[in-house]
């Protein structure tokens, strides 16, 4: 893993299985970054990045990362960065699937 990304921040990685994009909440892997767990402080990210390593390990998650995030006014993290934000809304080549057919 890279250098953290400033805060807040959530942590993003793909199921090993699926492929799918998920994000780490407060009771385990989402599908949602609606969902995620913010990491406001430093130990925060650190316990984050800690059940990241833990999942790494057991094989379940792959390239698991911090991303620096924004909060809308409902308090909904939005990824700062680009590939973040398009990686929430899944799959761009056929918009009749994955999460972007769920909106």
């Amino acid at each position: 893993m890279s250098k953290a990304p400033p805060l807040p921040a959530i942590l993003i990685a793909n199921d090993l299985l699926s492929g799918d994009v998920i994000f780490l909440g407060s009771t385990g892997w989402e599908q949602s970054h609606r969902k995620a767990a913010i990491a406001r402080h430093t130990d925060e990210a650190d316990a984050l990045l800690a059940q990241a390593a833990i999942d790494f390990k057991a094989n379940r998650i792959v390239d698991p990362y911090l991303v620096h995030i924004a909060q809308s006014p409902d308090g909904e993290p939005v990824p700062v960065h680009y590939r973040e934000r398009m990686r929430t809304l899944g799959p761009t080549t056929r918009l009749d699937l994955g999460k972007q057919a769920e909106a």
